[in-house]
């Protein structure tokens, strides 16, 4: 009996591997035309990886197609329910950047709140960042940027150094140094 369900088990996984790539290769070739196929592959295998992966994909292909609000449903659902502690906070900062550019600031922001993992403390204070850019808070916005750079170490991503040297003062206009003469 044991050997059957093992092996019961194993064949589900390959299926679902399986039925995974040939929805994601739909996804690369139709874009749009495949949103309605892979969300209903998502509904299917709500609560497993695979449910999982193919609606971060999905949200992936509706920011490119700008429809947010398929992505934030998408991100929602693996963010609330997803099947693995990995995926979940991406998925919540995924989240997090699609409010923001919404404009939905205060549920960015609580969805940045809700992770706790030291891992991800990096990406989540640049998101942050971002969201008091959109507020128009430069100084919270360094702030948090600098928390960002601090928590990801040596390992700065160039995206985040732009957006440190964009809020970065010359310092002749700090001092009001006066130029040599």
């Amino acid at each position: 009996g044991w050997r059957y369900f093992n092996e019961y088990r194993q064949g589900q996984m390959e299926q679902g591997a399986i039925a995974y790539e040939a929805i994601v290769k739909q996804l690369q070739a139709d874009h749009e035309k495949a949103f309605a196929p892979v969300a209903a592959f998502v509904k299917e295998h709500s609560g497993d990886s695979y449910g999982d992966l193919a609606a971060l994909q999905l949200a992936a292909a509706a920011v490119k197609a700008g429809k947010l609000d398929l992505a934030v449903e998408q991100l929602q659902q693996v963010a609330d329910k997803g099947n693995s502690d990995t995926v979940k906070p991406l998925a919540t900062i995924r989240l997090a950047r699609v409010l923001l550019e919404q404009g939905k600031l205060e549920d960015a922001s609580k969805r940045l709140d809700s992770i706790k993992a030291d891992a991800y403390q990096s990406m989540v204070a640049e998101v942050r960042g971002d969201l008091f850019i959109k507020q128009g808070d430069k100084t919270k916005a360094m702030a948090a940027y600098q928390q960002a750079a601090t928590a990801s170490g040596d390992k700065v991503s160039p995206e985040l150094q732009m957006k440190l040297d964009e809020l970065a003062v010359p310092k002749s206009v700090v001092t009001e140094e006066k130029p040599n003469a």
